[in-house]
């Protein structure tokens, strides 16, 4: 079901300048990252302190849980420039951080208690009020990509079709099998833990952007979205940067596997936007049929069989994935990410960041949280 369209209102028309304003084909970079004692290698919630401990650094904010650090990366002109970006502030934060804390990449940490300790910012106080301990519980972590589209027409119809591969990226990019201390027989169990908030998950079809225009009105009139910063789905159109955020992934262990999830990501956005551009009708899927194969990618990560959402035929993910990458290898390279887009075949031959947590692991939530951390700076 799309969002139905409604009149045209200033925030259509608003929405619809930003996405016709001129913009490079650049990519931005943000991932969620766990903060961990040294000695426990628990969640340690002294983000703030951390920040505190040098200068200010506009790519390190504080996020809701205080045991995460977000990291911002201005827009790069390909996915190895914005790998290397990540790769120095990674380094640079876990200077900051010695003597403080670990850090550490995956999508929940493996074994700590189900609610957290958040930041003491209004606008997190404002989550706690209307979520209670819902908010407290999302100790998650995310890899968030964002591509720039341009053109009203064309941005909307890559988001709705691009909501078909959700599931594919999640399965590609899965790397949370642990929750409360035990393995939750899940390739990620972020989802779960995300989706008991409202707004999270596929996103509906917007049709064009009247719809998302009139969605956001609704919810600032309900009083239940008062601001895009509350349109949670694992994709959105970015009203303020005018991109195509896409925000399914779990956080990875190293800077080499989010290079190559965020070039996946960039491709697929691009050659979605040439069939566009070439006249191609691009097919809108219904949300429940995407949801059923999100719901196996997040159990079964790489190892998932997913379904066409046209003819339900049922096909391994890894396949699907190896297939996409061929298809993508002429966009990736004329974007400059040939090399960035093949190690998602590295990525997908190992089996993925669950496969490797289950393995370092063996059972043992701490030795899954000591191999992150290891991880942390590998390359």
């Amino acid at each position: 079901m799309s969002i139905a369209t409604p009149r045209r209102s200033a925030l259509a028309a608003e929405l619809r300048e930003t996405f016709s304003a001129p913009g490079d084909a650049l990519v931005g970079v943000e991932e969620e990252l766990m903060l961990l004692d040294p000695e426990t290698l628990d969640l340690t919630p002294r983000a703030a302190d951390v920040l505190a401990a040098g200068a200010e650094d506009e790519r390190l904010r504080l996020e809701m849980p205080a045991a995460q650090i977000e990291v911002v990366l201005p827009p790069a002109p390909t996915v190895d420039a914005a790998a290397a970006a990540l790769g120095a502030a990674r380094a640079d934060l876990a200077s900051r951080a010695d003597g403080l804390a670990v850090l550490a990449g995956a999508g929940t940490h493996p074994f700590t208690a189900a609610e957290g300790v958040l930041n003491p910012h209004p606008r997190y106080a404002e989550m706690v009020r209307d979520f209670g301990a819902t908010a407290r519980r999302q100790l998650v972590f995310g890899l968030h990509a964002h591509v720039c589209v341009r053109g009203p027409e064309r941005v909307v119809a890559v988001h709705d079709a691009l909501r078909s591969y959700l599931p594919d990226v999640a399965a590609l990019a899965a790397n949370a099998p642990f929750a409360d201390g035990r393995d939750a027989g899940m390739a990620s169990v972020r989802p779960g833990i995300s989706e008991l908030l409202p707004r999270q998950g596929v996103p509906p079809a917007l049709g064009d952007l009247d719809g998302l225009a009139a969605a956001l009105e609704w919810g600032a009139a309900s009083g239940r979205v008062p601001g895009p910063h509350r349109w949670w789905w694992q994709l959105r159109l970015h009203p303020t940067h005018g991109t195509i955020e896409v925000r399914v992934a779990d956080a990875q262990a190293t800077v080499a596997d989010a290079r190559a999830v965020v070039a996946l990501i960039r491709a697929l956005v691009h050659r979605l936007a040439e069939r566009h551009d070439a006249g191609e009708t691009l097919p809108v899927a219904p949300t429940w049929r995407i949801e059923e194969n999100a719901w196996v990618a997040a159990r079964d990560g790489l190892d998932a069989r997913l379904a066409d959402l046209r003819t339900g035929e049922v096909r391994p993910v890894a396949d699907r994935l190896r297939a996409l990458v061929q298809d993508l290898g002429p966009t990736a390279e004329r974007l400059g990410d040939g090399g960035a887009l093949a190690a998602a075949e590295t990525l997908i031959a190992d089996g993925g960041g669950a496969a490797r947590q289950r393995a370092a692991a063996g059972g043992d939530g701490r030795a899954a949280a000591a191999f992150l951390a290891e991880r942390f700076l590998a390359g």
